[in-house]
């Protein structure tokens, strides 16, 4: 079973970011039959998010209640049910809580994948696999808009839902008959699903909470560049949505090898230095981003290479970021690691939904939405880390 589990969750993770990447070149034109604002469109990324996050907290306790298997298959198969909805609804409502539900589906499906790495392997082949998983979601990005571009261009939008369907299908048949139960016979099956007491102590620590928050910061600038991107580059740019694609694509390449690099840094920096180098990183990426939209070109390809250029240094520091802000929030937590690691993507996924969704509601340009969202949290989070009267919020502990 250990050599042949792998293969199977990765092809399940990759569920949630081909539901984020696959359709961003056609948000533009999604806009416009729906007869709907830019901003319209993007929160049904937002939504998407949101439920990913919430569940976390709802999910989590389901899958140790009735076992990894019945919820991956539920979880598929709400996937493709709201796939196909999505695809083939003509009322905007409609679409939001497809996405909604699509958000959920995803959920289920990568809460199996990350427990039944926990059940299946002991925890220095655990961190081994946990980032074969993470790679496989750094490469759909790269990849998914070029594919969904070039579906759109040939058979329009809803083909890119029809496509995620239909790959959830191929999935639902791999789980059903080759995904083995891997919940522990000791896993706890009784008592109540959902208790304050199961959170409260983890809410309440500082140190979760101040890493929880970074991470939130670094996925809320993700979330708004890649919202914005499409309608920034395409409608207000001119940029076709082949070009498009190929330019996200590009970033999408320097987040992967900012990935692979990570944990060289972390283990020549340690921790806690990594995390200031991402946040300065990410208040580099601000500050280069106004430079670029006081002095470089304003339209065509030029001015969208302008754009993007300070978003590789967006995800770079979202690449140093993830991985030492989530090891120091979870380090106090080795007896409640499972409730804490459901806080924590609550936090970060819908903590960032919500950010997204706000900024969204301005008038603020592409550029300067992030220039605000980033810039101005990311600064907050490095003066906290200067101030000696917050330094048990963030120096690192050790469980």
């Amino acid at each position: 079973m250990r050599k042949t589990i792998l293969p199977i969750l990765m092809s399940m993770v990759v569920l949630s970011p081909l539901a984020i990447d696959i359709y961003l070149p056609s948000m533009p034109v999604m806009a416009t039959e729906f007869n709907v604002s830019s901003s319209d469109i993007q929160s049904t990324l937002v939504l998407f998010m949101f439920a990913l996050g919430v569940g976390q907290i709802l999910i989590g306790p389901l899958a140790d209640r009735f076992g990894r298997r019945p919820i991956a298959l539920a979880g598929i198969v709400l996937y493709i049910a709201s796939s196909l909805l999505a695809a083939f609804t003509t009322d905007f409502q409609l679409m939001q809580g497809a996405r909604i539900l699509q958000g959920i589906a995803a959920c289920a499906t990568s809460i199996v994948v990350f427990s039944a790495v926990r059940d299946t392997f002991n925890s220095a082949d655990s961190a081994k696999y946990y980032s074969y998983l993470n790679g496989v979601i750094c490469v759909i990005p790269a990849l998914a808009p070029t594919f969904g571009g070039m579906l759109a261009l040939q058979f329009g939008w809803r083909s890119t839902f029809i496509f995620m369907a239909l790959f959830a299908v191929i999935i639902l048949l791999i789980v059903a008959f080759r995904l083995p139960e891997t919940r522990p016979n000791n896993t706890q099956t009784s008592g109540s699903l959902y208790h304050w007491n199961r959170f409260k102590p983890v809410l309440s620590d500082t140190h979760f909470m101040f890493y929880a928050l970074a991470c939130m910061v670094g996925m809320a600038s993700i979330l708004t560049y890649v919202s914005y991107a499409p309608d920034w580059l395409i409608s207000h740019l001119g940029v076709s949505e082949m070009s498009f694609s190929m330019l996200f694509g590009l970033n999408a390449t320097v987040n992967i090898a900012a990935a692979f690099a990570a944990p060289w840094v972390i283990k020549r920096c340690g921790n806690r230095p990594t995390a200031i180098i991402a946040l300065f990183t990410l208040l580099s990426s601000a500050i280069l981003q106004v430079v670029v939209q006081q002095f470089g070109p304003t339209s065509g390809l030029p001015a969208a290479f302008a754009f993007m250029l300070p978003m590789m240094l967006l995800c770079i520091g979202f690449a140093l970021l993830l991985g030492p802000a989530t090891s120091m929030a979870l380090s106090a937590f080795g007896e409640r690691a499972g409730t804490a690691s459901a806080m924590l993507g609550c936090i970060q996924m819908s903590g960032a939904a919500l950010l997204a969704g706000l900024i969204q509601q301005t008038e603020l340009t592409a550029p300067y939405a992030v220039v605000i969202l980033m810039g101005g949290l990311t600064s907050v989070l490095l003066v906290m880390m200067l101030m000696p009267r917050f330094s048990h919020w963030h120096q690192e502990q050790f469980s």
